[in-house]
C-alpha cells in the first residue's frame, strides 16, 4: 500500500477524484427533491421522504476524494449503494444531483459524446463478471479499447505487449477466454483496462467471483501492480479483509448513505456506530496497525538503525523485530519519523484490548 494511507487523505495537492453530495433517486420526476439545484432539507429527512413517496435513494449525499495514487475501498453489504456510486463516477448511471470532477473538470457537464471520449482515454473499468468479448483472443481483448480510440498499430502493438506482461499473460495471447481459467480471464480483462493508461481506475468486486486461493493470488497480482503504476483507484468489495489488504482508505456505506471513512486503523479503532464495528469484530489487528501507528517516542534515536516503511503491517514487522531487537526505524517518503520496537508494538496492541473491554 502507499504511504498516503498514513495521512488524511487529502494528499496535500488538488485530488485526482472528488465527489461531492452525489445522489441517486430511482422513481417518478426524482428531480423534484432538487428544486434549487440543492437539496433543501437535510439528508436523513430528505431519504425519509423520498422513501415515503414510493422512490429509492440508491446513493444519499455521497461525498468524497481520491488522492493521486490512492486506492480508495467503498465497502457495504449488498444493497448499500456502493456499486451505484462507481457507476455514478462514470456516468454509465447518471447520478440526480451532485458533483464529480475528474482532475478539476465537472463530469457532469460533458455531453453524452464527451463522456465516452472520457471513458475511452482518462477511466479504466474492471467488473466481477469479466465482460471478456468470447470471440476475441486475448491480445485481441486487450487492444479492444485502443482500436475505439483509433490509436495507431505499432502503439496498440507496445502497449497491450506492456499490460499482457505486466499481468503475467505471455505466452496466452491467441488464447480465447474458453480456454482460461478464472484467474487468468480476469487478469485479462485488468490489462484490457489498463491498455488506454487511465487516470483512474474503477473496479467493482473484481475478484468476487474467484475461489478463496485464487482471489488472494488477485490481490497479490493488484497489489504489485499498482505498486508499479500507482494508479488513483476506488474499489468497490463486501469483504472486509479484502479491503484490509488493499486499502489506503476505506469508505463504508449503508442504505445508500455514507457511514464512515477513515484508514483502515480508524476504523477498527473508532468505528462510528455498531454497523462499522460489525465489520470489524474479527478482525484480527496486527494485519491492522502499520509500523508508523505503533512507533515508541522514548526509543531514542533512528540513525544507525535498519529501516522500515511506514506502511509495513504489525503481521509483517513482528519478525523483523525479531531479527533487529534494538528497533527499526520507520520511514516514511523517503524520510526517517520514527523509531519502532518491540515494546512500542506490545503497548499498542494491549492498548486496543482495553479500549475492546472497556465498558460501552
Amino acid at each position: 500500500m502507499n504511504d498516503r494511507a498514513q495521512d488524511d487523505g487529502s494528499g496535500g495537492d488538488q485530488p485526482r477524484l472528488s465527489c461531492r453530495h452525489i445522489w441517486k433517486v430511482y422513481g417518478k420526476k426524482p428531480e423534484q427533491y432538487f428544486p434549487d439545484g440543492a437539496p433543501a432539507v437535510e439528508t436523513p429527512a430528505l431519504a425519509e421522504r423520498i422513501r415515503e413517496d414510493g422512490a429509492i435513494p440508491a446513493a444519499a449525499d455521497v461525498s468524497f476524494d481520491v488522492a493521486v495514487g490512492e486506492i480508495f475501498v467503498i465497502m457495504g453489504l449488498s444493497g448499500s449503494g456502493k456499486s451505484t456510486v462507481v457507476r455514478c463516477l462514470s456516468r454509465l448511471v447518471e447520478p440526480t444531483h451532485g458533483e464529480i470532477l475528474l482532475d478539476g473538470e465537472d463530469l457532469r457537464a460533458k455531453s453524452d459524446k464527451q463522456m465516452i471520449e472520457v471513458r475511452r482515454h482518462q477511466i479504466g473499468m474492471v467488473f466481477q463478471n469479466f465482460g471478456l468479448m468470447p470471440h476475441l483472443s486475448v491480445w485481441e481483448n486487450v487492444a479492444f479499447p485502443l482500436s475505439l480510440q483509433g490509436a495507431a498499430q505499432d502503439h496498440t502493438r507496445e502497449r497491450v505487449g506492456k499490460v499482457i506482461e505486466l499481468v503475467g499473460l505471455e505466452g496466452r495471447e491467441k488464447s480465447y477466454p474458453h480456454q482460461l481459467s478464472g484467474g487468468q480471464q480476469q487478469r485479462v480483462g485488468i490489462a484490457r483496462s489498463l491498455a488506454v493508461d487511465p487516470d483512474l481506475w474503477l473496479l467493482d468486486e473484481p475478484f468476487s467471483a474467484l475461489d478463496p486461493l485464487i482471489r488472494r493470488q488477485m490481490q497479490d497480482e493488484f497489489l504489485r501492480i499498482q505498486n508499479d503504476l500507482h494508479k488513483s483507484i476506488v474499489f468497490i468489495t463486501h469483504d472486509f479483509l479484502e479491503a484490509l489488504r488493499v486499502a489506503d482508505r476505506m469508505m463504508i456505506m449503508r442504505g445508500g448513505r455514507v457511514v464512515q471513512t477513515g484508514t483502515p486503523a480508524q476504523l477498527i479503532t473508532n468505528p462510528a456506530d455498531d454497523y462499522v464495528a460489525e465489520f470489524t469484530n474479527d478482525v484480527p489487528m496486527v494485519r491492522v496497525l502499520r509500523a508508523y501507528e505503533v512507533t515508541d517516542p522514548e526509543a531514542g534515536s533512528a540513525e544507525g538503525r535498519e529501516r522500515v516503511a511506514g506502511d509495513v503491517s504489525v503481521e509483517a514487522l513482528l519478525p523483523m523485530l525479531s531479527a533487529h531487537p534494538e528497533g527499526l526505524a520507520v520511514e516514511q517518503g523517503g524520510t526517517v519519523t520514527a523509531v519502532v520496537t518491540a515494546q512500542s508494538v506490545v503497548r499498542a496492541l494491549a492498548r486496543l484490548s482495553e479500549q475492546e473491554e472497556a465498558p460501552a
